[in-house]
């Protein structure tokens, strides 16, 4: 889903560059709602000042959960849901924020933005509000025979997903491909995203935490495989010079999701991978108590290792060009 939201949150920038409004403009989150907090300022970024170019970086390199909520109230709920459907995006959709316990009516309402570029305001969203409930027909919602509240308390009966965010395994896939290679359908269906989002994109996809200076991650919390699933899973060792993963990965109730493209450009080896794993042998949910480094990293590992393997013996017809891929992290 935060993948969907940078680049949705790009196409917006775009529609209002009349205003003089850019992904580095100052975005000031204000509160309109019960439960809505403020953003004001940003001790990672280089000025200390939140705007929406560093949320995504924020977001690539470590799947930052308060980056997400903040371009989510910029683009607004509708047209997130939207532009899924625009994009043929039709098993998906993005009800509420992450990490916050955010659901039901609070997540209908969306705060009041403003931009600023310097001390003139450019751009003065109000507040929002969606009535809407996209509904989709899903199936194995209910799971497991537990789940703990929001005070921590056994309750007895199967944790129900019924009304939460959902973004469909093939979904996800099809937003990366057109994400890599938008050239390969029609310019209708392309991102409205400039040459010069693309390449925040790529960049900050395949960029490791501990190459980033703003924002500067501690090594100990984010090493540098910290986001790459496929092909690492979550152990700390020193990447592959030769290859870069331009990912999303995504974790939340025992589930591990990840979303790549995976290049070796020593070996011209290009592919993409999306894989999902869930693990809950208690059976219980919102316990924290999931088999995340027993099963889901190691078989995120293997898996990638294994098509790997693959890849590198199949004799390929065509060689990939992988040029554009390769980026300057030192931007």
């Amino acid at each position: 889903m935060k993948l969907a939201a940078v680049i949705f949150a790009l196409e917006k920038v775009n529609t209002l560059k009349s205003t003089g409004l850019s992904v580095k403009s100052t975005m000031i989150t204000d509160s309109a709602y019960k439960g809505q907090t403020k953003v004001l300022k940003d001790s990672s970024a280089r000025n200390g000042l939140p705007c929406i170019e560093h949320y995504v970086k924020k977001i690539l390199l470590t799947s930052d959960n308060d980056a997400f909520n903040r371009l989510f109230e910029f683009i607004g709920r509708a047209e997130i849901n939207k532009k899924l459907k625009a994009n043929g995006l039709n098993n998906s959709r993005i009800l509420n924020r992450l990490a916050i316990g955010d659901s039901g009516e609070s997540a209908r309402h969306t705060n009041p933005v403003k931009f600023y570029n310097g001390s003139e305001l450019v751009y003065d969203q109000p507040a929002q509000y969606d009535p809407e409930d996209y509904e989709l027909k899903l199936t194995n919602l209910v799971m497991g025979k537990g789940y703990l509240d929001s005070a921590d308390k056994l309750v007895d009966r199967p944790f129900s997903l019924a009304g939460k965010n959902a973004f469909s395994i093939s979904d996800q896939q099809k937003l990366m491909q057109k994400l890599i290679f938008p050239e390969a359908f029609p310019v209708n269906e392309r991102f409205k995203l400039t040459a010069e989002d693309y390449k925040l994109i790529y960049t900050y996809m395949s960029k490791y935490p501990t190459e980033s200076d703003y924002p500067k991650y501690d090594p100990k919390e984010f090493w540098p495989t910290y986001a790459k699933m496929l092909y690492y899973g979550r152990e700390r060792i020193v990447p592959d010079p030769n290859i870069r993963i331009f990912n999303k990965y995504g974790d939340s109730y025992g589930y591990i999701i990840d979303n790549s493209y995976f290049v070796d450009f020593k070996n011209g080896i290009e592919y993409f991978l999306t894989a999902v794993v869930q693990s809950n042998e208690d059976g219980i949910f919102n316990d924290d108590k999931y088999e995340y480094d027993t099963v889901c990293f190691p078989f995120m590992k293997n898996l990638g290792r294994s098509i790997y393997d693959l890849e590198l013996k199949r004799v390929k017809k065509y060689k990939p060009n992988l040029n554009k891929f390769k980026v300057d992290y030192n931007r």
